[in-house]
C-alpha cells in the first residue's frame, strides 16, 4: 500500500490539478486508518471539484474514523443533498446518526440504503442494531436473519442474532449457532464478534473471551497511535484519578460506585468524571456530579479528543467504568493518556490485547475472580464489587399487591432475560415441581421473554400462573419489593451482579455454582465475602437440591436468612472499600 502512495505522489507531481489522483490517495491513506493525511488529500480533491458526493463522503468517514460522528453525519447530509441515490451514504449517515443516539432517523436511512442495495448483509445487520435499541426486539432478530442469509460468514450478525434470541427466550437453534461462532473463532482468530455477547453465550470459556477480546480490540483501536509516555509522577502532587464511564445516571452503576466516588480522600486524590451519557436528569446523575471535583461532559467529544484533554489535565489514572458494554469509549484507552489505565466494574472480563500489549494495564478482581485468565494486570481486592452505603427505599407493600403468593414459598430471578438458559430454566422448572404451591418471581423484560418463558414452563408441566412477572417500576420499587422473595436462584454462565447485592440488602439468600468465567463467578464473589460459603453449591444438581431443602425446611431458610442479614452488611461499606482502593491506585501508580 505504501508503494502505491509513492506512485500516487509521483503521479501527482506531474498532475497537480487533478482530483482524482487526490481522492485515490486519500483513500489509501484511509485504509491504512491515518486520519489526518487521507483529511488533507480529500479536501485537496475537493477543492478541485467541490461539492462532489463521493468526496464529501470520504470526508465523513474520516471524521467516523477520528469517531467524530456529528461531523461525520453533516458531511454525508451534504454529499447526500449532491445526490440522494448513494446507497452507501445513505448506510455511512445511518451508522454515524445510531452512534448520535438518534436511532429512529438512523432507521429511515437503512431502509433507504437497502432500498437502493438490498443485498446488502452489513446494512441488514446495523438495521437490526437500531431496532434493537429501540426495543423492537423481534424486527431486530428479523433484520439479522436477513444478513446471515446473504452472508453466512458475518459472524457478528449472527452473534447479534443469538444475543437478541437469548433476551427474547426464544433458544430454538441457538446450541447450532454458538457452536458455529465459537468454530469461527477458532478458525479465524481476527474474527470480529462482539466481546460482550460472547459473554453470554453458553459455552464459551475464558480463553475463547480473552480471543474475542482481543479481535475485537485490535480491530477498533489496532490503527491508533498512542501518545508519548509521561515522566514519573513527582510523589508530593495529588493522584490525578479519571474514571470514564457513559452510564453516569440512572444506572444499576450508580448503586455500586457513586459512594466510593465521593469517599476518595482529596488531600491525596483529585477526582475528574469524564461522562458519556446524556443528562437524563436524575438524582443518581446529580450525585454523580455532586461527587466529582471536575466533571467533563465527553458525549459530542472524540476519543482523541478526550484523550488529549486528559493528558493536558495531567491525569494519572484512567478508570474505565464501561468496557465493552453498551456505548463503549475504551478507545480513550487505546492512545494512552494516563500514566496507569485500569479496567473495573463495567464490563466482567478482560479487554484483551492490541499490537501485542493489554489495552488496560490492570484489572479489578477479588480472590474468587482472579482464578479466571485475563491480559491485564490483576489488583486484588477482597471484593470486586463496591455498593453504596444504602439502597433506595419505597414502600414494599404486600404480596398480593405483587402478585404474589401471601403464604406459599417465592423463588425469584429478578436478572434480564437473556442471562436465562434452557438449562438453568429447566432447573428451576424441577424446583417447583418438588415444592407443591411455589412461585417463580422473574423480571418482566419484553413480552416476548414472557410468552415465550410461559410455554417453556407449560411444556415442562408447570402452570402459568407459576410464574410472576414483575413489571418494569422504579429502581427504589423495585429494590424494596424483592424483600418478598424467599430465596434467589442465580443463572449461568452470567450470574446476578448488581441484582445478586439488591437481594443480599433486602435479606434474601441467594444461591449460585461458580463456573470458569469471569461473569459466572461474580455471585460466588460476593458470598464468599460476606462468609456464606455454603450458598455457593457445588454443581446445579446439588443447587436444586438446597434449594427444595431451604423451601421444605422453615427452620433452615430462617437460620439462614438471619445469617444474611448479619453478614450481607460488610458488602455496604464504601469508606472500607475506597481505602482499600486508593492503597491499590497507588501502588498501581507506582509501577507505571
Amino acid at each position: 500500500m505504501s508503494d502505491l502512495i509513492q506512485q500516487l505522489k509521483q503521479q501527482l507531481a506531474r498532475s497537480p490539478q487533478d482530483p482524482e489522483l487526490y481522492y485515490e490517495l486519500g483513500r489509501q491513506y484511509l485504509r491504512l486508518k491515518q486520519a489526518d493525511p487521507a483529511e488533507q488529500a480529500f479536501m485537496q480533491s475537493l477543492n478541485l471539484a467541490p461539492d462532489h458526493p463521493q468526496i464529501l463522503m470520504q470526508l465523513g468517514n474520516v471524521a467516523s474514523l477520528r469517531a467524530d460522528e456529528s461531523g461525520a453525519a453533516q458531511y454525508f447530509r451534504l454529499s447526500l443533498a449532491q445526490d440522494p441515490n448513494q446507497a452507501d451514504v445513505h448506510f455511512n449517515l445511518a451508522n454515524s446518526l445510531r452512534q448520535l443516539g438518534d436511532n429512529a432517523t438512523a432507521i429511515k436511512h437503512y431502509q433507504q440504503s437497502l432500498q437502493l442495495a438490498p443485498q446488502d448483509a452489513e446494512c441488514h445487520n446495523n438495521l437490526g442494531n437500531a431496532y434493537r435499541e429501540q426495543g423492537q426486539l423481534d424486527l431486530a432478530v428479523g433484520a439479522y436473519a436477513r444478513a446471515i442469509k446473504l452472508d453466512p460468514q458475518l459472524l457478528h450478525a449472527k452473534v447479534h442474532w443469538i444475543h437478541q434470541k437469548q433476551h427474547m427466550a426464544d433458544w430454538q437453534g441457538l446450541d447450532a449457532a454458538i457452536t458455529e461462532v465459537r468454530q469461527a473463532l477458532k478458525q479465524h482468530p481476527q474474527a470480529l464478534i462482539p466481546p460482550f455477547a460472547f459473554l453470554a453465550m453458553p459455552g464459551t470459556d475464558a480463553h475463547e473471551q480473552l480471543a474475542c477480546a482481543s479481535a475485537w480490540a485490535q480491530q477498533r483501536y489496532g490503527h491508533i497511535p498512542g501518545l508519548p509516555a509521561r515522566a514519573p509522577k513527582p510523589g508530593n502532587e495529588r493522584i490525578k484519578l479519571a474514571y470514564v464511564s457513559s452510564d453516569f445516571r440512572r444506572h444499576p452503576l450508580a448503586y455500586l460506585v457513586t459512594d466510593v466516588i465521593a469517599a476518595h480522600d482529596r488531600q491525596e486524590f483529585e477526582v475528574f468524571l469524564y461522562s458519556n451519557a446524556r443528562d437524563d436528569l436524575s438524582a443518581e446523575r446529580q450525585a454523580f456530579v455532586a461527587a466529582a471535583d471536575h466533571w467533563v461532559d465527553i458525549f459530542s467529544m472524540t476519543d482523541a479528543e478526550v484523550a488529549m484533554q486528559m493528558r493536558a489535565a495531567g491525569i494519572d489514572i484512567l478508570v474505565d467504568l464501561t468496557g465493552y458494554t453498551q456505548h463503549s469509549r475504551s478507545g480513550i484507552t487505546a492512545y494512552r493518556p494516563a500514566r496507569s489505565h485500569i479496567n473495573w466494574l463495567g464490563y466482567p472480563g478482560s479487554m484483551g490485547k492490541v499490537n501485542g500489549r493489554p489495552l488496560f494495564d490492570a484489572i479489578i478482581v477479588d480472590a474468587t475472580l482472579s482464578q479466571v485468565a485475563v491480559n491485564e494486570q490483576t489488583i486484588v481486592l477482597p471484593c470486586y464489587q463496591p455498593n453504596n452505603a444504602q439502597r433506595p427505599a419505597a414502600l414494599a407493600g404486600t404480596r398480593t399487591q405483587h402478585g404474589l403468593p401471601e403464604q406459599d414459598f417465592v423463588f425469584c430471578c429478578l436478572n434480564q432475560s437473556f442471562k436465562i438458559t434452557p438449562e438453568i430454566f429447566g432447573s428451576w422448572m424441577r424446583i417447583l415441581q418438588q415444592v407443591p404451591g411455589s412461585v417463580l418471581w422473574l423480571l418482566q423484560c419484553n413480552q416476548w421473554a414472557t410468552q415465550n418463558l410461559q410455554q417453556q414452563a407449560l411444556a415442562a408441566g408447570i402452570a402459568i400462573d407459576r410464574l410472576v412477572f414483575a413489571p418494569r417500576t422504579t429502581i427504589a420499587e423495585h429494590i424494596t419489593r424483592q424483600q418478598h422473595a424467599d430465596l434467589m436462584l442465580d443463572t449461568s454462565p452470567y450470574n446476578a451482579h448488581t441484582t445478586a447485592s439488591d437481594a443480599l440488602w433486602q435479606g434474601v439468600p441467594l444461591l449460585t455454582v461458580a463456573g470458569d468465567t469471569f461473569p459466572a463467578r461474580v455471585s460466588a464473589s460476593l458470598l464468599k465475602h460476606i462468609g456464606l460459603d455454603d450458598c455457593i453449591c457445588a454443581d446445579w444438581t446439588t443447587l436444586e437440591q438446597r434449594a427444595i431443602h431451604l423451601a421444605k425446611d422453615k427452620q433452615a431458610l430462617a437460620s439462614l436468612k438471619a445469617a444474611v442479614k448479619a453478614q450481607a452488611n460488610a458488602l455496604f461499606k464504601p469508606e472500607v472499600f475506597c481505602r482499600l482502593l486508593e492503597q491499590a491506585y497507588q501502588q498501581q501508580l507506582s509501577l507505571a
